[in-house]
Protein backbone atom coordinates (compact mmCIF):
# COMPACT_ATOMS: atom_id res chain seq x y z
CA UNK A 1 0.00 0.00 0.00
CA UNK A 2 1.16 3.56 -0.67
CA UNK A 3 -0.11 6.87 0.64
CA UNK A 4 -2.62 7.48 3.43
CA UNK A 5 -6.35 7.81 3.04
CA UNK A 6 -8.43 10.10 5.23
CA UNK A 7 -11.80 8.56 4.36
CA UNK A 8 -12.99 5.02 3.93
CA UNK A 9 -13.81 2.03 6.08
CA UNK A 10 -12.69 2.08 9.68
CA UNK A 11 -10.97 -0.85 11.39
CA UNK A 12 -11.48 -0.69 15.14
CA UNK A 13 -8.77 -2.48 17.11
CA UNK A 14 -10.96 -3.24 20.11
CA UNK A 15 -9.86 -4.06 23.63
CA UNK A 16 -11.11 -4.02 27.20
CA UNK A 17 -13.60 -1.47 28.50
CA UNK A 18 -16.57 0.55 27.27
CA UNK A 19 -14.78 2.51 24.55
CA UNK A 20 -14.96 -0.06 21.70
CA UNK A 21 -18.76 -0.22 21.84
CA UNK A 22 -19.05 3.56 22.06
CA UNK A 23 -16.81 4.15 19.03
CA UNK A 24 -18.46 1.38 17.04
CA UNK A 25 -21.84 2.94 17.74
CA UNK A 26 -20.63 6.41 16.80
CA UNK A 27 -19.15 5.17 13.53
CA UNK A 28 -22.35 3.31 12.63
CA UNK A 29 -24.43 6.37 13.50
CA UNK A 30 -22.31 8.33 11.03
CA UNK A 31 -23.11 5.79 8.31
CA UNK A 32 -19.94 3.73 8.57
CA UNK A 33 -19.43 -0.03 8.76
CA UNK A 34 -16.58 -0.55 11.21
CA UNK A 35 -14.53 -3.74 11.00
CA UNK A 36 -14.02 -4.96 14.57
CA UNK A 37 -10.61 -6.54 15.18
CA UNK A 38 -9.05 -7.88 18.37
CA UNK A 39 -5.58 -8.83 19.49
CA UNK A 40 -5.43 -12.52 20.41
CA UNK A 41 -5.69 -12.85 24.18
CA UNK A 42 -7.58 -9.57 24.63
CA UNK A 43 -11.24 -10.23 23.83
CA UNK A 44 -13.14 -6.96 23.43
CA UNK A 45 -16.06 -5.92 25.61
CA UNK A 46 -19.42 -4.94 24.18
CA UNK A 47 -18.60 -5.81 20.57
CA UNK A 48 -17.88 -9.00 18.63
CA UNK A 49 -14.61 -9.20 16.73
CA UNK A 50 -14.76 -10.20 13.07
CA UNK A 51 -10.98 -10.65 12.94
CA UNK A 52 -8.60 -11.83 15.66
CA UNK A 53 -4.88 -11.38 15.00
CA UNK A 54 -1.47 -11.92 16.57
CA UNK A 55 1.48 -9.53 16.48
CA UNK A 56 3.65 -12.38 15.15
CA UNK A 57 1.51 -12.24 12.01
CA UNK A 58 1.00 -8.50 11.84
CA UNK A 59 1.88 -8.09 8.16
CA UNK A 60 -0.71 -10.63 6.92
CA UNK A 61 -3.24 -8.89 9.17
CA UNK A 62 -2.46 -5.54 7.54
CA UNK A 63 -2.95 -7.16 4.12
CA UNK A 64 -6.29 -8.50 5.32
CA UNK A 65 -7.38 -5.00 6.36
CA UNK A 66 -6.57 -3.73 2.88
CA UNK A 67 -8.61 -6.56 1.35
CA UNK A 68 -11.56 -5.50 3.53
CA UNK A 69 -11.42 -1.95 2.16
CA UNK A 70 -10.02 -0.42 5.34
CA UNK A 71 -8.24 2.94 5.07
CA UNK A 72 -8.60 4.19 8.65
CA UNK A 73 -7.64 2.49 11.92
CA UNK A 74 -8.56 3.39 15.50
CA UNK A 75 -7.41 1.77 18.74
CA UNK A 76 -9.97 1.52 21.53
CA UNK A 77 -9.76 -0.01 24.99
CA UNK A 78 -7.07 -1.57 27.11
CA UNK A 79 -4.92 -4.38 25.74
CA UNK A 80 -2.67 -6.88 27.43
CA UNK A 81 0.97 -6.80 26.40
CA UNK A 82 1.39 -10.08 24.47
CA UNK A 83 4.16 -12.63 24.84
CA UNK A 84 5.64 -13.28 21.41
CA UNK A 85 6.10 -16.83 20.13
CA UNK A 86 9.10 -16.97 17.75
CA UNK A 87 7.64 -20.04 16.04
CA UNK A 88 4.61 -18.09 14.80
CA UNK A 89 6.35 -15.30 12.87
CA UNK A 90 5.69 -15.24 9.15
CA UNK A 91 8.62 -14.10 6.93
CA UNK A 92 7.26 -10.58 6.36
CA UNK A 93 6.56 -9.88 10.04
CA UNK A 94 9.91 -11.40 11.04
CA UNK A 95 11.61 -8.57 9.17
CA UNK A 96 10.17 -5.97 11.54
CA UNK A 97 11.17 -7.83 14.72
CA UNK A 98 14.24 -5.60 15.32
CA UNK A 99 11.87 -2.63 15.62
CA UNK A 100 8.97 -4.40 17.33
CA UNK A 101 10.63 -6.30 20.19
CA UNK A 102 12.52 -3.35 21.78
CA UNK A 103 9.30 -1.32 21.73
CA UNK A 104 7.36 -4.09 23.49
CA UNK A 105 10.05 -4.15 26.18
CA UNK A 106 9.84 -0.39 26.70
CA UNK A 107 7.06 1.65 28.32
CA UNK A 108 3.46 1.73 27.15
CA UNK A 109 3.82 4.91 25.12
CA UNK A 110 6.89 3.62 23.29
CA UNK A 111 5.05 0.39 22.47
CA UNK A 112 1.99 2.22 21.16
CA UNK A 113 4.07 4.61 19.06
CA UNK A 114 5.91 1.72 17.44
CA UNK A 115 2.69 -0.13 16.60
CA UNK A 116 1.05 3.06 15.31
CA UNK A 117 4.07 3.66 13.10
CA UNK A 118 3.75 0.22 11.54
CA UNK A 119 0.13 0.86 10.61
CA UNK A 120 1.01 4.23 9.11
CA UNK A 121 3.91 2.78 7.14
CA UNK A 122 1.42 0.30 5.67
CA UNK A 123 -0.62 3.25 4.39
CA UNK A 124 -3.43 3.41 6.93
CA UNK A 125 -4.59 6.63 8.56
CA UNK A 126 -4.62 6.20 12.34
CA UNK A 127 -7.37 8.28 13.97
CA UNK A 128 -8.08 9.00 17.61
CA UNK A 129 -11.25 8.26 19.53
CA UNK A 130 -11.97 11.98 19.70
CA UNK A 131 -12.10 12.14 15.89
CA UNK A 132 -14.79 9.45 15.80
CA UNK A 133 -16.81 10.56 18.83
CA UNK A 134 -15.78 14.13 19.77
CA UNK A 135 -18.54 14.37 22.39
CA UNK A 136 -16.55 11.94 24.54
CA UNK A 137 -13.86 14.58 25.22
CA UNK A 138 -15.18 17.39 27.47
CA UNK A 139 -13.93 20.93 27.07
CA UNK A 140 -12.92 23.11 29.98
CA UNK A 141 -15.36 23.77 32.81
CA UNK A 142 -17.25 22.21 35.70
CA UNK A 143 -19.68 19.36 35.14
CA UNK A 144 -22.45 18.98 37.67
CA UNK A 145 -23.55 21.13 40.60
CA UNK A 146 -20.52 20.92 42.88
CA UNK A 147 -17.50 23.24 42.86
CA UNK A 148 -13.97 22.67 44.20
CA UNK A 149 -12.87 24.74 47.17
CA UNK A 150 -9.69 26.81 47.00
CA UNK A 151 -7.93 23.96 48.85
CA UNK A 152 -9.27 21.48 46.31
CA UNK A 153 -7.98 23.68 43.48
CA UNK A 154 -4.50 23.67 45.03
CA UNK A 155 -4.62 19.88 45.44
CA UNK A 156 -5.69 19.51 41.80
CA UNK A 157 -2.82 21.71 40.65
CA UNK A 158 -0.35 19.71 42.74
CA UNK A 159 -1.73 16.43 41.37
CA UNK A 160 -1.40 17.76 37.82
CA UNK A 161 2.29 18.51 38.47
CA UNK A 162 2.82 14.98 39.77
CA UNK A 163 1.03 13.39 36.81
CA UNK A 164 3.17 15.41 34.41
CA UNK A 165 6.33 14.15 36.15
CA UNK A 166 5.08 10.55 36.11
CA UNK A 167 4.09 10.80 32.49
CA UNK A 168 7.48 12.12 31.48
CA UNK A 169 8.88 8.81 32.74
CA UNK A 170 6.11 6.88 30.88
CA UNK A 171 4.72 5.56 34.18
CA UNK A 172 1.11 6.63 34.73
CA UNK A 173 -1.67 9.10 34.05
CA UNK A 174 -3.20 9.77 37.45
CA UNK A 175 -2.48 10.84 41.04
CA UNK A 176 -4.39 11.54 44.26
CA UNK A 177 -3.43 14.56 46.38
CA UNK A 178 -4.98 15.67 49.68
CA UNK A 179 -3.88 18.75 51.62
CA UNK A 180 -0.84 19.02 49.38
CA UNK A 181 0.29 15.44 50.06
CA UNK A 182 0.47 12.79 47.37
CA UNK A 183 -1.51 9.80 48.64
CA UNK A 184 -1.09 7.60 45.56
CA UNK A 185 0.01 7.53 41.95
CA UNK A 186 -1.24 5.41 39.09
CA UNK A 187 1.09 2.68 37.85
CA UNK A 188 0.66 -0.58 35.93
CA UNK A 189 -2.26 -1.90 38.07
CA UNK A 190 -4.34 1.08 36.90
CA UNK A 191 -6.78 3.66 38.21
CA UNK A 192 -9.13 1.31 40.04
CA UNK A 193 -6.29 -0.28 42.01
CA UNK A 194 -4.91 3.14 42.94
CA UNK A 195 -8.28 4.41 44.23
CA UNK A 196 -8.87 1.16 46.11
CA UNK A 197 -5.48 1.63 47.77
CA UNK A 198 -6.43 5.14 48.86
CA UNK A 199 -9.75 3.88 50.23
CA UNK A 200 -8.06 1.07 52.18
CA UNK A 201 -4.96 2.77 53.55
CA UNK A 202 -5.00 6.56 53.36
CA UNK A 203 -7.87 7.56 55.65
CA UNK A 204 -5.55 8.58 58.48
CA UNK A 205 -2.82 10.19 56.40
CA UNK A 206 -4.48 13.59 55.95
CA UNK A 207 -2.89 15.99 58.50
CA UNK A 208 -6.21 17.72 59.21
CA UNK A 209 -9.15 15.28 59.43
CA UNK A 210 -11.52 18.21 58.91
CA UNK A 211 -9.52 19.64 56.00
CA UNK A 212 -9.56 19.05 52.25
CA UNK A 213 -10.46 15.45 51.46
CA UNK A 214 -8.40 15.14 48.30
CA UNK A 215 -8.60 15.19 44.51
CA UNK A 216 -7.96 12.54 41.87
CA UNK A 217 -6.41 14.08 38.75
CA UNK A 218 -6.08 12.41 35.35
CA UNK A 219 -4.17 13.61 32.28
CA UNK A 220 -2.28 12.32 29.24
CA UNK A 221 1.45 11.92 29.51
CA UNK A 222 3.49 14.87 28.22
CA UNK A 223 4.08 14.36 24.52
CA UNK A 224 1.80 11.30 24.50
CA UNK A 225 0.54 10.02 21.17
CA UNK A 226 -3.10 11.00 21.71
CA UNK A 227 -4.51 8.85 18.97
CA UNK A 228 -3.88 5.82 21.19
CA UNK A 229 -4.39 5.18 24.91
CA UNK A 230 -6.09 8.48 25.71
CA UNK A 231 -6.96 8.45 29.43
CA UNK A 232 -10.57 7.67 30.28
CA UNK A 233 -12.96 8.18 33.19
CA UNK A 234 -16.24 6.35 33.72
CA UNK A 235 -18.92 5.73 36.35
CA UNK A 236 -16.79 3.15 38.15
CA UNK A 237 -14.04 5.76 38.56
CA UNK A 238 -16.51 8.05 40.30
CA UNK A 239 -17.75 5.27 42.58
CA UNK A 240 -14.23 4.37 43.65
CA UNK A 241 -13.24 8.02 44.16
CA UNK A 242 -16.26 8.42 46.42
CA UNK A 243 -15.35 5.25 48.33
CA UNK A 244 -11.86 6.72 48.83
CA UNK A 245 -13.43 9.75 50.51
CA UNK A 246 -12.26 12.25 47.89
CA UNK A 247 -13.86 15.62 47.24
CA UNK A 248 -13.74 15.37 43.48
CA UNK A 249 -12.09 14.46 40.20
CA UNK A 250 -10.21 16.76 37.88
CA UNK A 251 -8.68 16.14 34.49
CA UNK A 252 -6.96 17.89 31.61
CA UNK A 253 -9.56 19.53 29.37
CA UNK A 254 -9.51 18.03 25.89
CA UNK A 255 -7.21 15.22 26.99
CA UNK A 256 -9.48 12.69 28.71
CA UNK A 257 -12.37 10.56 27.46
CA UNK A 258 -15.54 10.67 29.56
CA UNK A 259 -17.25 7.31 29.10
CA UNK A 260 -20.94 7.14 29.97
CA UNK A 261 -21.33 10.87 30.58
CA UNK A 262 -24.88 10.73 32.00
CA UNK A 263 -23.96 7.91 34.38
CA UNK A 264 -20.78 9.72 35.44
CA UNK A 265 -22.73 12.90 36.23
CA UNK A 266 -25.39 10.94 38.13
CA UNK A 267 -22.81 9.07 40.22
CA UNK A 268 -20.92 12.26 41.02
CA UNK A 269 -24.05 14.16 42.03
CA UNK A 270 -25.24 11.30 44.24
CA UNK A 271 -21.83 11.15 45.96
CA UNK A 272 -21.37 14.92 46.22
CA UNK A 273 -18.18 14.93 44.12
CA UNK A 274 -17.15 17.78 41.86
CA UNK A 275 -16.09 17.05 38.26
CA UNK A 276 -13.64 19.59 36.89
CA UNK A 277 -12.25 19.66 33.34
CA UNK A 278 -9.22 21.92 33.92
CA UNK A 279 -7.57 24.16 31.33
Amino acid sequence: MTGQATEGRLALIAGIGALPALLSGAERAAGGDPLICALDGTPPEGVEASITFRLERLMPFLDQLEDEGVTRVAFAGGMRRPALDPMLFDPATAQIVPALVPALQAGDDATLRAILGLFEEAGFSVVGADAIAPDLVPGAGLLGPFRPSSDDERDAARAAEIVAALGAADVGQGAVVAQGLCLAVEALPGTDAMLDFVAATCGGLRPDPAGARGVFHKAPKPGQERRMDLPALGPETVRRAAAAGLAGISWEAGGVLLLGRDAVLAEAEAAGLFLWSRE
